[in-house]
């Protein structure tokens, strides 16, 4: 379970004090699937680094089945980002000169699994997410924005995490492309209980999460709930 408390995010701007990210509770359960829908500027992205200890917050706290983050030192929240969270970017972030599966690998290699076991591993992973087998062993800047994706989310797999964080997963890619990856990372959390949040502007994909909810001048709320409920 994720449990985040009172998180608060303040930065200065000349004479100003600017939170984005201000008073923010809420709780999700594992293998949920949720979203966070705001326009552009709302705070979202700085929520989902506060959630994926890629930066602190000013006070509040985000707490992972039972342990507080805001308690751990440096060196362990980098193993918390390592172990317990995958992240999804829009721009996907993969190495454009290694292979599908060499991309997929990399989370592996750094945390110490042996050759043989994180080949493995990889290839599982990007038969699971359905990239085309022939495509495991092509040049990531030689696939489409969709098969991208698919790796990028396999990558975000390959060390078991507790927490996917999708920023704008569906942004650079169609319509129905991005469908596709709704209902993968649907599947994901339904069939592997992976929790799985989503940050998006696109209300329309939001519709098709468990939970969703909206952020505005740093403050969440809790919009609807659709018909994907665990």
């Amino acid at each position: 379970m994720i449990v985040v408390k009172d998180l608060v995010r303040q930065f200065k701007s000349g004479d100003r004090t600017i939170k984005p990210v201000n008073g923010v509770s809420f709780e999700l359960d594992k293998g949920s699937l949720a979203s966070i829908v705001g326009k552009s500027g709302s705070g979202k992205s700085t929520l989902l680094s506060l959630l994926g200890a890629l930066d602190k917050p000013t006070s509040g706290d985000v707490v992972v089945d039972g342990v507080s983050l805001a308690g751990l030192p440096d060196g362990k929240l980098t193993e918390y980002r390592r172990r317990d969270i995958g992240f999804v970017f829009q721009q996907f972030n993969l190495i454009p000169n290694l292979s599908a599966v060499d991309n997929v690998m990399l989370p592996m290699e750094f945390a110490g699994m042996r050759k043989a076991a994180r080949l493995q591993r990889a290839r599982e992973l990007l038969e699971q997410v359905q990239l085309d087998p022939e495509k495991h062993s092509r040049r990531t800047n030689r696939l489409s924005g969709g098969e991208q994706q698919r790796v990028a989310i396999a990558r975000a797999l390959a060390n078991e995490p507790k927490l996917i964080l999708a920023d704008e997963p569906t942004g650079n890619l169609d319509e129905q492309t991005g469908e596709h990856i709704i209902e993968l990372l649907s599947s994901l959390s339904r069939d592997h209980d992976t929790t799985i949040l989503v940050v998006t502007h696109d209300r329309s994909l939001a519709q098709k999460t468990g939970r969703c909810f909206r952020l505005q001048q740093g403050r969440l709320t809790e919009e609807v709930r659709t018909g994907l409920r665990r």
